[in-house]
């Protein structure tokens, strides 16, 4: 057995690593990329400023030699520093500036000592240093404020000191500063430093929702580059604007950017440069991959022999030693997922024989953790060599002063010692771990590690501090969602991997089942605002952005004669969780296995295709009312006088529409209103307005880009334009993003409808809605529609889809449609679930705006009679026809 000692609190690793794991799960491995910002490493030459490229620009990535002989010369210091701060050794980088930082401050030299004082914040921002950082940017903007001559410096300063506001969460503030270090650079006619300022402020407005804003600044630093002719800094302005957008989740925009960029560095004949381009396009290709739903097989597969294809090529040329690990390192993982054993295992062989020769640094730190996942995933007997790889990088981390690093090796450690059981090293482990990311403000890595405490905890039969440990665990994963929703390709990171377990883990202890006990109200509470927390998060993931503002909303607030059901699909079983709008709350239990749930829902979907009977139909969905409401709940919603029903549904439950659960004697939609939404955090609960609706009309009745003809959205569009005002509408050749932007952008429209094809899928790139000529993803969508976004007063009530679908195959595609109704900024979202025959649509979209037209009825109400009347329509009683109409968000 290892055995491993804890000795004034540090980590002695002299222990032999001879020892037996019991455990066969593979590792996982998680990190969280802060904001990308564009920061300058300054140096000081002698006695003068001189401002170098960014810190990605930078080629030598040689550790010093420590035994090297250095004369007291601040700026052999300064470039010591350089040289550490580029290998990744951050607390040798601030030892050797603060030598010159002191010789400057006898020398006298204030400005210089300016300059350094940047380079020191930088470094201590790295280590998690905040206060130390914080101090050194405002000495160093003080100095240079009364150095008026110098002002390309002081903007630097100011780039710097918002990549530390936007790093603690102070978005708006750190705005604000790069905003004013714009200003500077451009009376100064520094056109890169514009540049930079302007990557770095659409950091700041995604943080902060203005999606548009951000996404129209971009457009501009395009622009600029495009003027610029082709040189370093050009090429590592276009480089950090592609991992940008990477970041943002804009995968197709991020590609074409990094081209433009290879083309340039193969101009220039710059390898390294070019091998980092080739590891950055792999690594957009990778992400394609993984956002892809797991039922596109084929499309995940193109991905990863794409992204594979950029790690091979740049493992070839890098010069730099690290970059070809990284490579390879993503190449195995890929290689390992796609399951080419030989072909991994070769690489594993590879990797390994290199790992010993990295220069000490906190990437060859993490490249030890990645390559001990990789290990365990592919060769399960080699638990002793990934303890002894885990032990070596924490060491080498704690001896370059990288606490962050630390805890990451030690936290994996940690995790191979439960899987083998051994819970009392692996808690000790974990705690310490824990310590080092806490008190260095390391929280995107702390809740990894809260996570992994109180599974250790609940093993041992200790839940109610398990509870604590897991709540701690969510507590910060809502503190980071900035952060969490880039995720760091140096390592191995996913949302169904590393996050959503963290989540359903906690509802599963909350809701824990004890002999002759019942589940506390205040448990109740705690496990329904943890699924409404990962309906959030998720949304977040599927945006690749921290896009949603949540807020707590009683459902006796929105609506006194509506009751929320929460289903939670667990592992084992269905919990259902339903709030009254008497604020109580109470909850039923299915024992029923997530694989025979799963299977039950796909034998409902496949029955309610038009050519299947409805006895089959109402044979599978009564099952299905049984488990979410059954007789005892329905009594319930009678005796307090339940008329809507909203649904928080989860899991695969969400491709299916709940107008179709049947009872033995009626559909549910025959009884009462439906609506479905991610939470009522995201509501906005305001009744629509009574007065005549204005509505944008667009749509697509003619064949376009191979999708077929819809000759009854004409029909459709002249019944509902001859009962609202609208201006002309837009149909076929005319429905085209530039007609649409100028029509939103001048009149406040409260009604949006949409008679066109389009798709949801759990893929963002995958989810569009389609024009004449092109088609619209989800944000550019949300961008479109919320042209007008300077007036709030006048937000759209409803969005309207009315011939839209879900990807095939893919269980998780309502993410998509809850991810456009969200984006596009609409209090309310109706859609389809299927394609249905279009005169059916045209039929309920007349039907339905009609009866919403009726005063007192609200659009859950005008939705179910839209329904009823096809229901009692001889030509659409099958519930093909009239069951896939949704209904998202508020339904007042």
């Amino acid at each position: 057995m290892l055995i491993l000692t804890l000795k004034n609190s540090m980590l002695s690793w002299d222990a032999l690593f001879n020892f037996k794991f019991k455990s066969s799960k593979s590792l996982r491995y998680i990190g969280i990329g802060i904001c990308t910002t564009f920061i300058t490493l300054c140096l000081g030459m002698n006695s003068q400023p001189s401002i170098a490229s960014s810190v990605r620009g930078f080629t030598n990535s040689t550790a010093p030699e420590l035994h090297q002989s250095i004369p007291n010369n601040p700026v052999d210091f300064v470039q010591l520093g350089r040289q550490y701060y580029q290998a990744g050794q951050y607390a040798q980088a601030i030892a050797s500036w603060q030598q010159a930082a002191d010789i400057y401050a006898k020398q006298g030299d204030r400005l210089n000592q300016a300059v350094v004082a940047q380079n020191l914040a930088l470094a201590h921002q790295q280590l998690g240093h905040w206060q130390e950082s914080e101090q050194l940017i405002l000495q160093s903007l003080e100095i240079l404020r009364s150095h008026p001559q110098q002002p390309k410096l002081l903007a630097q300063a100011l780039n710097i000191q918002g990549s530390l506001q936007i790093a603690q969460g102070q978005s708006q503030e750190a705005l604000t500063t790069w905003q004013k270090a714009e200003q500077i650079y451009e009376q100064a006619g520094d056109k890169d430093g514009v540049t930079r300022s302007k990557i770095n402020q659409s950091q700041a407005m995604r943080s902060l929702g203005l999606y548009p804003k951000a996404k129209a600044t971009l457009q501009q630093v395009q622009s600029l580059l495009k003027e610029l002719p082709n040189s370093a800094l050009k090429l590592s302005s276009l480089l950090n604007l592609g991992d940008t957008l990477r970041l943002n989740g804009d995968f197709i925009e991020a590609t074409a950017i990094l081209k433009d960029s290879l083309a340039i560095a193969q101009q220039l004949n710059d390898v390294p440069t070019i091998a980092e381009i080739l590891l950055s396009l792999g690594n957009i290709a990778s992400s394609q991959q993984q956002a892809a739903s797991a039922g596109d097989i084929t499309y995940r597969k193109q991905k990863s022999i794409e992204a594979i294809a950029y790690y091979q090529q740049a493992t070839q040329i890098a010069t730099r030693p690290i970059t070809k690990v990284k490579a390879q390192l993503n190449q195995l993982r890929l290689e390992i997922d796609l399951k080419k054993v030989e072909s991994a295992k070769s690489l594993l062989t590879k990797i390994q024989a290199q790992l010993p020769d990295l220069p000490p640094s906190r990437a060859a730190v993490y490249a030890s953790v990645n390559f001990a996942q990789s290990l365990i995933k592919l060769t399960l007997s080699d638990r002793q060599v990934a303890a002894q790889l885990l032990a070596k990088a924490a060491q080498q981390a704690q001896a370059m002063g990288d606490p962050r690093a630390e805890s990451y090796a030690i936290g994996y450690l940690g995790e191979l010692y439960e899987q083998s059981q051994q819970l009392l090293e692996a808690q000790e482990l974990t705690e310490k771990a824990l310590m080092l990311a806490q008190t260095h403000n390391a929280a995107d890595i702390a809740y990894r590690w809260q996570w992994q405490l109180g599974r250790i905890l609940k093993a041992q039969g200790k839940y109610s501090q398990a509870i604590a440990a897991y709540n701690e665990a969510v507590h910060t994963l809502t503190s980071i969602r900035g952060d969490l929703v880039s995720s760091n390709t140096d390592i191995q990171f996913s949302f169904r991997d590393s996050v959503e377990p963290v989540y359903r883990e906690l509802v599963g202890l909350l809701m824990r089942h004890e002999q002759g006990k019942t589940i506390s109200q205040d448990n109740l509470i705690a496990a329904r605002k943890a699924i409404e927390s990962l309906q959030l998060a998720e949304l977040d993931n599927f945006f690749k952005e921290a896009c949603l503002t949540g807020r707590a909303t009683q459902v006796d607030e929105v609506d006194p004669q509506a009751a929320v059901i929460y289903p939670i699909v667990l592992p084992d079983r269905l919990e259902v969780i339903v709030s009254l709008p008497n604020r109580s709350l109470f909850h039923h239990t299915s024992q029923i296995s997530q694989d025979q749930l799963d299977q039950l829902l796909s034998e409902l979907w496949r029955s309610l295709r038009r050519t299947s009977l409805e006895t089959d139909i109402q044979t599978s969905s009564e099952k299905v009312y049984n488990l979410l409401i059954g007789k005892e709940i329905a009594d319930t919603f009678n005796t307090n006088k339940i008329q809507t029903l909203v649904f928080v549904l989860d899991g695969s439950l969400r491709n299916l529409p709940m107008a179709v659960l049947y009872d033995g004697k009626q559909y549910l939609m025959e009884k009462y209103n439906l609506a479905l939404t991610p939470g009522l955090q995201l509501l906005d609960p305001r009744p629509l307005k009574r007065q005549q609706l204005e509505v944008f009309i667009g749509g697509l009745s003619k064949e376009t880009q191979n999708f077929r003809a819809l000759p009854n959205v004409e029909r459709e569009i002249q019944k509902i334009a001859a009962m609202v005002s609208t201006p002309t509408p837009l149909l076929n050749e005319t429905f085209i993003s530039e007609s649409i932007k100028k029509q939103i952008s001048k009149i406040p429209f409260r009604v949006v409808h949409l008679a066109t094809h389009g798709e949801f899928s759990s893929n963002a790139e995958k989810t569009f809605i389609l024009t004449w000529n092109n088609r619209l993803g989800v944000k550019q969508l949300g961008e479109l529609l919320q042209t007008r976004d300077q007036d709030q007063r006048i937000p759209i009530e409803l969005l309207v889809l009315s011939a839209c679908k879900t990807a095939k195959g893919d269980n998780r595609a309502t993410l998509g449609l809850a991810g456009i109704a969200v984006r596009s900024g609409a209090r309310s979202t109706i859609a389809s679930l299927w394609s249905v025959e279009d005169s059916a649509t045209a039929t309920f979209m007349e039907n339905f705006y009609q009866e919403l037209a009726v005063i007192g009825t609200t659009k859950a109400d005008a939705l179910r009679k839209a329904q009823l009347h096809l229901l009692k329509n001889p030509q659409f009683t099958h519930p093909f026809y009239w069951a896939p109409f949704v209904l998202v968000g508020n339904w007042l």
